[in-house]
């Protein structure tokens, strides 16, 4: 296994577990720590969220302070020049160089995608830091579009990439593909949280009449019409399609489909307990596609139809949540019917995603939790491996 990469910088920086370590957490424009929290204490952002975003602020303890970048004010024109820029480049680089105080003066930088690292390792190759923090490059969707960048943009990538300090990814399948374009950089699987003190137990219910059908989410990946094609000839079904990107046309001129906005809290947590059954089509992916609509869902004691793809299934087995093969219109119908047609499935399957996610702490604290111990090895790993250990040099990867 690729040992994770030594730093005389940090060595220098941190020779003691006494010292603070300062964690700098940087996320996509929009993401603001100010911007977020405002609008999560008024209940302005949809699903089950964290104060702050993804919750990475419970990392924090005596030992870790956390930090979360921010969003400039734009005009016009700088939001302009910034997404032309994002555009070209395929990442956010205006935005890293607004918070470029934060990114220099931290021993450490979190972030979520790639949108946020590839911008911040460029910021670092252009102005050269004497003391550059550690990173650790999250990726979601980078690795699903990798062979359709162009030559140039992978080349890009791959240098800037080269440069971070571990890799990490939300699905098992990414791990598999990161590996094979990184084979000599540290890669390490994620799983990913949400909120799981925002659970409402899940009760045993006779299904509505019409069915009631909902499929939430707006990522690329949403299989919008193989869904409206199994919904479609059933009449005494209901799907409402909830803030959805690229639906088809012909879904608003269907009795049986529902295209709705929901864009608060409040309004996601009503949609959840109107529901009978929350669908999840996925077009093929490697990214874990639909994990938060699939948590939020099992947290509101729901249950859940999902494709089976992306790794999935490493959150959620067969025994929680009802997996049909990808692109089967027929397959969907026929699941949903036995769902409609069993009260006991249904309940059967929400009681056990609710005992996933405990058991299994699918928490956003847990989360942050796997990203203060991968720091904890990055900052620390020269230290161990030089502490004896029953007379022993102890291994600084120990446990990986």
């Amino acid at each position: 296994m690729t040992s994770l990469p030594d730093s005389s910088l940090q060595i220098e920086q941190i020779n003691s577990r006494a010292r603070r370590i300062k964690v700098f957490v940087h996320l996509v424009h929009g993401f603001g720590a100010t911007r977020w929290s405002k609008a999560w204490a008024k209940g302005e952002m949809p699903g089950i969220l964290d104060k702050l975003p993804y919750g990475y602020y419970h990392a924090a303890n005596d030992q870790y302070d956390i930090e979360y970048s921010e969003d400039a004010d734009e005009s016009c024109l700088t939001r302009f020049i910034r997404l032309g820029l994002r555009r070209a480049l395929g990442f956010d680089l205006l935005h890293a160089w607004r918070n470029r105080a934060g990114l220099h003066e931290s021993d450490i930088v979190w972030t979520h995608t790639e949108l946020e690292h590839l911008g911040v390792l460029l910021l670092w190759w252009l102005t050269k830091p004497v003391s550059r923090p550690r990173l650790i490059a999250q990726s979601v969707w980078l690795y699903d579009r990798w062979y359709d960048y162009s030559a140039p943009k992978r080349w890009l990538y791959k240098t800037l990439l080269s440069k971070a300090d571990v890799l990490t990814v939300l699905s098992p399948d990414n791990l598999v593909r990161a590996r094979e374009l990184f084979p000599n950089m540290p890669v390490e699987f994620v799983r990913f949280g949400i909120d799981s003190g925002a659970i409402t137990p899940a009760v045993k219910r006779i299904r509505h009449k019409p069915l009631r059908v909902l499929s939430l989410g707006r990522d690329m990946h949403r299989d919008w019409d193989t869904l409206i094609q199994a919904i479609k000839p059933c009449g005494d079904w209901h799907l409402r399609i909830a803030a959805t990107q690229n639906t088809p046309r012909s879904t608003k001129r269907s009795g049986t489909i529902e295209l709705i906005e929901a864009i608060t809290a409040r309004e996601v947590s009503d949609l959840y307990a109107w529901a009978d059954i929350v669908v999840l089509p996925l077009r093929a992916n490697m990214h874990a596609s639909g994990i938060t609509v699939l948590a939020e869902a099992a947290l509101s004691g729901v249950p859940v139809i999902a494709s089976d793809t992306g790794g999935l299934r490493s959150y959620f087995s067969r025994r929680e949540v009802k997996y049909v093969p990808v692109g089967d219109f027929l397959a969907l119908r026929h699941a949903i019917r036995a769902l409609a047609d069993d009260d006991n499935l249904r309940f059967r399957l929400a009681c056990a995603a609710q005992e996933r996610i405990l058991s299994d702490d699918l928490s956003s604290r847990a989360y942050a939790m796997r990203h203060r111990e991968i720091s904890n090895r990055l900052l620390f790993a020269s230290e161990e491996a030089s502490t004896p250990a029953n007379g022993r040099r102890a291994d600084a990867t120990a446990g990986r």
